[in-house]
């Protein structure tokens, strides 16, 4: 039976392997820049899929830290609240892709 930490872990080394076998383009838009505009999509999921990687490795150091008694319960709080809204946000963004998707094979050609 797996505990949920090892849970957590396999689902982040699989964002990380997804990431990973995207080519890696690591620019953010300069402010003012219309995103997408001329960009890749696959790229823009792909730098979010690494952030959203990056937020819960950090989360999860965290955690490890207060159990080691390194860190305090905010920081641990503030760690897995951002980890939540940032796959609440992934989330969501896959379900308007989804939609999106079904919308356009709906149109008559």
């Amino acid at each position: 039976m797996s505990t949920p930490f090892n849970i957590a872990v396999a689902a982040y080394g699989n964002v990380s392997k997804l990431a990973s076998e995207q080519p890696a383009a690591h620019v953010l838009p300069v402010a003012g820049e219309v995103p997408g505009a001329g960009g890749d999509f696959g790229q823009l999921l792909s730098q979010q899929l690494e952030g959203i990687s990056a937020v819960g490795k950090v989360s999860d150091q965290v955690s490890l830290d207060m159990v080691n008694g390194n860190a305090n319960v905010v920081d641990v709080v503030t760690a897995l609240a951002e980890t939540e809204v940032a796959m609440e946000t992934m989330v969501t963004v896959r379900d308007r892709v989804i939609s999106a998707y079904e919308e356009i094979m709906r149109m008559p050609i």
